[in-house]
């Protein structure tokens, strides 16, 4: 399958019946890798493409019908940290221009906090919601993973440490997060963190909507 099949299959792989004549096909299919930047490799096998390559084609195929509301969930695992800013821009510059909503859901916040109005951040079964400043604070996580953690932010990129059972520190969340996309409208985040008493890693799901913003 090449790049530009699997994002055809967005343009009309769910119809019944008679498909989109071959014209309006290619035409829709080159507009939306041309879009996303994708179209240089456009007849090159899936297989062969990197990460992040394969999430702009899954990027392109989510909006071939024109959605108000796009969903990311984990759009970011497993790319490298550039990577993840550039698919993080991408859907950022579709909330921006096209007056998207995203909804964004991730263990990797750094790469899209800038672009993230509100968070509903989850962990032990427990929430909160607010603005990012609200939320990315010691006392509200302390509050919600009910143990000690120190929220860490410099140049915009937060890191969270966790109180250990020897009373020691350790990393709760690695600085290899990202965020897409800020907006000025209404919008939303979630972060789902591990118990950071017990685990290294922190699991956030960044829920992000913008109703006519930036994802």
């Amino acid at each position: 399958m090449r790049a530009r099949d699997l994002v055809g299959l967005g343009v009309d792989g769910h119809r019944w019946g008679i498909r989109l004549s071959g014209r309006k096909y290619r035409a829709k299919v080159d507009e939306l890798l041309e879009a996303v930047g994708a179209t240089e490799y456009a007849n090159v096998p899936v297989g062969l493409l990197s990460g992040g390559e394969q999430q702009r084609l899954r990027v392109a195929q989510a909006l071939a019908n024109d959605p108000k509301i796009l969903l990311a969930d984990e759009a970011l695992l497993s790319l490298d940290l550039n990577h993840q800013y550039a698919v993080a821009e991408l859907i950022h510059r579709f909330n921006r221009d096209h007056g998207l909503s995203v909804v964004f859901v991730t263990h990797e916040i750094n790469p899209i906090i800038e672009h993230v109005d509100r968070v509903l951040y989850l962990a032990n079964g427990r929430f909160t919601v607010g603005a990012v400043d609200e939320v990315m604070q010691t006392q509200t996580l302390s509050e919600l993973y009910g143990t000690p953690v120190n929220v860490l932010k410099s140049n915009g990129r937060y890191v969270i440490v966790g109180q250990g059972h020897s009373g020691g520190t350790h990393l709760v969340e690695e600085e290899t997060a990202g965020l897409t996309a800020r907006d000025t409208h209404e919008g939303e985040a979630t972060n789902a963190p591990t118990n950071p008493a017990h685990s290294s890693n922190q699991t956030i799901n960044t829920k992000s909507i913008h109703p006519g913003g930036q994802a």
